[in-house]
């Protein structure tokens, strides 16, 4: 590795930390644009494909899927080729990825959209892989969720642009009578996938190169070993990551319901713009990455803001699944007056959840990895294969929904997850023998 920096260097020197910064944050913008592409791409696939709410789950459940597949691979190639070196091989993979989704347009095959999410998974695999590490050793540990924070406004901020975006480039075909679709609606909503992923194939291409060629520096973790013989064993005696790892499932379990099957939502009561809806949820975790900015570690620790997210969680769940579809009174005093559109208020407490997810992947990150050392690169990689929980999610709700509970009462099954995560910020990160 080039230009490589010791830990303790990054801590003392602010500008030192600045460059590696940005080479993070760039790749926290293609994560947030691959990523939420998810919640308008399901929504959208559902309608051309004619596919149901279950079937439409597996669209979202395959790009997640891919990490319990390249969670531990990612790992050990990261302590190879390095932080730097990693980040421009996810890169690289997703640009590739992006490619094989213009074949399946024009083929209109489930299968072949399937394999091109789950092979897209594994290139973001590798690339979270290497960057939250990367995040969180560049400085004070304390601090850590600040700068996870700072990555997340970026991420977030992508994943209220790229539903847009899409949006106004595809072409949404109006169901005929039965809610189906003349060949030629879908030959044209088909045909409108091409310059898109072809566009977003050239963009993350680039990112590669800059990740490979910048000048700036790759980080050294303190007592980094060599080998890596015994280390998941090792990791795994400590029950706060492993605790950790769990919490991590459950919320990106609840992250991914809350951003990409809001459209799938949309779509069911009849909202017209289902395609933008993973932009509200994202807008509301964006406000909460804010809040975190500001408030910690000044006002408010690590480990209160996971407390306040799991509750904020558990009230929101409530309003989902007892408000009615009837009722507006949330965009009546938060969007219209603004020229904003008027929706029922359990589609827009779907969004709310954004708010209160927005704070735990940061707070969940250095609690997880605090005092690991030299297992912080293998700590890494079993945290990330957590994200595998975005698999569970949309298959429950889609479970839940064919399973008698509907669309609405399926968000039910969220509250587990919040409950744990609740437990985590309580008293599970504290624990550190079995």
């Amino acid at each position: 590795m080039n230009s490589k920096v010791e830990v303790q260097q990054q801590t003392s020197d602010t500008g030192s930390i600045l460059l590696p910064m940005v080479l993070a944050g760039s790749m926290f913008f293609i994560l947030g644009c691959i990523t939420w592409l998810n919640g308008a791409i399901t929504p959208f696939l559902q309608q051309m494909l004619q596919l149901s709410p279950l079937q439409a789950s597996f669209i979202i459940s395959s790009f997640y899927i891919a990490v319990t597949i390249a969670g531990i691979p990612s790992a050990m190639l990261i302590k190879k080729v390095g932080y730097k070196n990693g980040m421009a091989i996810g890169c690289a993979i997703m640009a590739a990825s992006a490619l094989i989704y213009i074949p399946a347009a024009k083929m209109q095959a489930i299968g072949l959209f399937l394999f091109a999410q789950l092979l897209i998974g594994v290139g973001q695999t590798v690339l979270q892989t290497a960057v939250n590490p990367y995040v969180v050793k560049m400085g004070d540990e304390k601090s850590a969720a600040v700068r996870v924070c700072i990555m997340g406004l970026l991420n977030k901020f992508a994943g209220v642009v790229v539903p847009i975006i899409f949006a106004m480039v595809t072409v949404a075909a109006v169901a005929g009578e039965g809610g189906s679709l003349t060949q030629e609606q879908k030959d044209v909503m088909a045909n409108s996938l091409v310059a898109p992923y072809t566009a977003v194939a050239v963009f993350i291409f680039m990112f590669a190169a800059f990740a490979k060629f910048s000048p700036l520096p790759d980080l050294v973790f303190e007592e980094e070993s060599s080998s890596s013989k015994g280390e998941v064993r090792q990791a795994l005696a400590h029950p706060h990551l492993v605790l950790g790892v769990i919490g991590i499932a459950l919320y990106v379990a609840v992250e991914v319901i809350a951003a990409d099957t809001i459209g799938s939502y949309a779509l069911a009561i009849g909202v017209a713009d289902f395609s933008m809806m993973t932009s509200y949820t994202m807008a509301c975790m964006l406000v909460g990455y804010a809040l975190g900015i500001v408030l910690i570690p000044r006002y408010m620790s690590q480990q209160n803001a996971l407390v306040m997210s799991a509750v904020v969680g558990i009230a929101t769940v409530f309003a989902v699944v007892f408000g009615s579809n009837d009722s507006f009174a949330i965009s009546n005093l938060l969007l219209v007056p603004f020229g904003g559109p008027e929706l029922p208020d359990p589609l827009l407490c779907i969004a709310l959840l954004g708010f209160a997810n927005a704070m735990v992947w940061p707070a969940i990150w250095p609690l997880a990895l605090a005092g690991l050392g030299h297992l912080t690169g293998t700590a890494s990689g079993l945290l990330i294969m957590g994200v595998a929980g975005g698999a569970l999610g949309p298959l429950l709700i889609g479970l839940g929904n064919m399973g008698g509970l509907g669309a609405q009462g399926a968000y039910a099954l969220m509250i587990p997850s919040y409950l744990f995560i609740l437990y985590y910020a309580i008293s599970g990160h504290k624990k550190r023998s079995w």
